[in-house]
């Protein structure tokens, strides 16, 4: 914990003035301090050298409930599309139609042209590497069936490794469905294969070039954050957690990481850094999907942060942040309100953190009152 991450201490004399904070680090041995935030609720912190106890109360009261809170930290990434890949041509001729970038091209549709003819996407995760017809049997004769029965050619077809006199009659009706020459045979060059439908990114060719090699990049149509978090905090993260997603406007989404990396990058250094610094500041990527395919908008890229959730505790006593009253040598007490209107100050331990909310500890039961400060 940072220096600058510890409340200061209360000096006597007027209140100091509101802070802004986020969380609360459960420490060992039950001690706790604030973790300064770039948003969260304010806390009250008043003069230590007084006590609430015994007066009339003028402030606002709310009440103390049994929550199940959950300790978060919040770490910038960005927003972007998962996977990389890259569109081949690999056959002779002139590239007559290209995609724009951000188009979404799925199974059957085209995902380029050549001499005036479409050249189809199909779904498997091994390209086609040879001609097929009657008679070929193997892996890509399975995905080509794969691909048939789920575009609606499969009537009469097995889905299987043999390419039949069905698979061709299959093979003849999609060709036909095309304005192809219904061969009834498959060529290499004829589709391309991706795992999934594609979201084009970055175009290489230009229309009238050579139909073989790169002629445009894509990424899969699944939306990702990517996260570069300190190797320090990677304790904080595991595969299949959830996560809180905050995007530009305060548009707020849920998602989970989906996985992370092994490898750590060496953080950003100059001449002036010092040795060791760089692995002081190394991170590790972190890749977060979310639930809702909706949840980012029109957003194709953005900055993100992303809340992590590591600790949870149940059912415990709570309190607004803004109602604590703190202490020197980080203890807190709150102002509790009896049906008179009396206040005595109760010292309480601190424990988890969520958002304007935090865990206490101490001589209190749910539905008690507390003050906070007027709004």
């Amino acid at each position: 914990m940072l220096d600058s991450d510890i409340d200061q201490p209360v000096r006597d004399g007027p209140r100091a003035p509101l802070l802004r904070r986020r969380r609360v680090q459960v420490l060992l041995g039950g001690a706790a301090v604030l973790a300064v935030g770039s948003v969260g609720a304010a806390l009250a912190l008043r003069d230590g050298g007084g006590s609430a106890s015994g007066k009339t109360s003028t402030l606002p009261t709310v009440a103390v409930v049994r929550a199940d809170v959950t300790n978060t930290t919040d770490v910038d990434g960005t927003l972007g599309y998962a996977e990389s890949y890259t569109v081949l041509a690999g056959g002779k001729g002139r590239v007559t139609w290209v995609p724009k970038a951000g188009d979404v091209i799925e199974r059957g549709k085209r995902a380029y042209g050549v001499d005036g003819h479409r050249v189809p996407l199909l779904y498997g995760r091994t390209p086609f590497w040879r001609d097929m017809e009657q008679g070929t049997k193997g892996y890509d004769v399975l995905e080509l069936e794969r691909n048939l029965d789920a575009l609606g050619y499969g009537d009469d077809m097995t889905v299987d490794r043999s390419f039949t006199w069905a698979t061709e009659q299959a093979v003849i009706d999609w060709q036909d469905d095309l304005g192809l020459s219904e061969t009834g045979v498959v060529k290499a060059d004829d589709v391309v294969v991706q795992p999934g439908a594609i979201r084009v990114t970055k175009l290489q060719v230009l229309l009238g070039g050579s139909a073989r090699g790169a002629l445009y990049t894509a990424s899969s149509t699944r939306r990702l954050i990517t996260v570069n978090l300190p190797v320090s905090q990677q304790e904080i993260v595991r595969k299949g957690a959830k996560a809180r997603v905050t995007l530009p406007g305060g548009k707020t989404t849920t998602g989970r990481v989906s996985s992370i990396g092994s490898v750590a990058t060496a953080g950003s250094t100059n001449s002036q850094s010092q040795a060791g610094q760089g692995t002081e500041t190394a991170t590790i990527p972190v890749y977060v999907t979310l639930d809702d395919k909706g949840g980012a908008g029109g957003l194709d890229g953005a900055p993100a942060t992303v809340g992590f959730s590591s600790t949870e505790h149940k059912n415990v006593l709570t309190v607004p942040i803004n109602a604590l009253l703190a202490h020197a040598d980080n203890k807190y007490a709150v102002a509790v309100v009896d049906a008179s209107g009396n206040v005595r100050e109760v010292p309480v331990k601190l424990g988890i953190f969520d958002g304007d909310n935090v865990e206490v500890s101490g001589d209190l039961t749910a539905g008690a009152k507390v003050q906070v400060p007027k709004s």
